[in-house]
Order: structure tokens, then C-alpha cells, then sequence
């Protein structure tokens, strides 16, 4: 029953870290979901037709922003979670391994001792 539990584990993270999956590249990390980035806008102040479209356009701006940030919040957080968990089940594995060579070692111990 541990293999197949593990195994749709490793499964359904392998599709997790697919849907949330970011891009790290020299210590940056990007999301891969959330679209582009949007460009800050500038204020224009030559005159005030000039000037208000530029708020009209901060305005449509932060909307914007808003989403782009509020995905790579969640994105960062599953790709967080993804890693937090990879890394647990590699460490059990490790664990499981050392216990194994551990009890494989006694009993050629224990074999040995009796010859």
C-alpha cells in the first residue's frame, strides 16, 4: 500500500509543480502563470488633458498590478509548498534507506557471530 500511496503522491506534486511551476535563473525567481509584468507608468504633466490620461492610466495600472501580484503570490506559495514537500519525502527516503542498511548490517552481524 506505501508504493502506491507514494507514487500518486510523486504524481500528483510532478502535476502540481507543472501548474505552479516558476523559473529560477541566478537566484531570481519569476513566475510562469501570471503573465507579464506591468510597466509602471509615468505621470505626464505637460498639460492637464496630458495629465489625466496619465492618472486614467495609473489607474488602469494598478488594476492590473494588482492581479500580476496577487498570482505571484500564489504561485510563489505552491512552488514554496512543492519544494517544502519534495524535500520532506526525499529526506523520509533517505531516512528509510539508512534504517534498512542499518538492520541489512546487524543481520550480517548477527549471521557472522554465529559461524
Amino acid at each position: 500500500m506505501k508504493p502506491i500511496a507514494l507514487l500518486a503522491g510523486l504524481i500528483v506534486m510532478h502535476f502540481a509543480g507543472m501548474t505552479h511551476a516558476g523559473t529560477l535563473n541566478n537566484g531570481e525567481w519569476k513566475p510562469s502563470q501570471c503573465g507579464a509584468k506591468p510597466a509602471t507608468p509615468t505621470i505626464d504633466d505637460q498639460d492637464v488633458d496630458a495629465f489625466n490620461k496619465s492618472v486614467a492610466a495609473i489607474n488602469d495600472w494598478q488594476q492590473q498590478a494588482r492581479v500580476y501580484f496577487e498570482c505571484l503570490i500564489k504561485e510563489a506559495n505552491a512552488d514554496n509548498n512543492v519544494i517544502a514537500e519534495s524535500a520532506k519525502r526525499e529526506q523520509a527516503a533517505y531516512r528509510q534507506s539508512v534504517e534498512a542498511v542499518g538492520a541489512a548490517a546487524e543481520a550480517a552481524k548477527k549471521k557472522l557471530d554465529k559461524k
